[in-house]
């Protein structure tokens, strides 16, 4: 995952909350650091992504979201 990808899927699920939570939610699966923190530091958009999706339980339809967009342009 790209981080432009990250964006975009954190902006297609959670609207205008996205850069909030991206900011705030502190995620346990990435060291009790948030979002922005854990990309900060050199974390992988992908692990991050994944760590927003376990924490909020949604489901392999939205986890997996930005790469049907991915497949769907080329």
């Amino acid at each position: 995952m790209k981080h432009s990808e990250f964006q975009q899927a954190m902006r297609d699920t959670f609207g205008a909350y996205a850069s909030s939570l991206a900011e705030d939610m502190v995620l346990a699966p990435l060291g009790s650091r948030t979002a922005n923190q854990a990309l900060a530091e050199g974390t992988p958009p992908g692990v991050v992504w994944d760590a927003i999706c376990t924490v909020n339980e949604l489901g392999e339809e939205v986890r997996w979201r930005h790469r049907r967009v991915h497949r769907a342009k080329k």
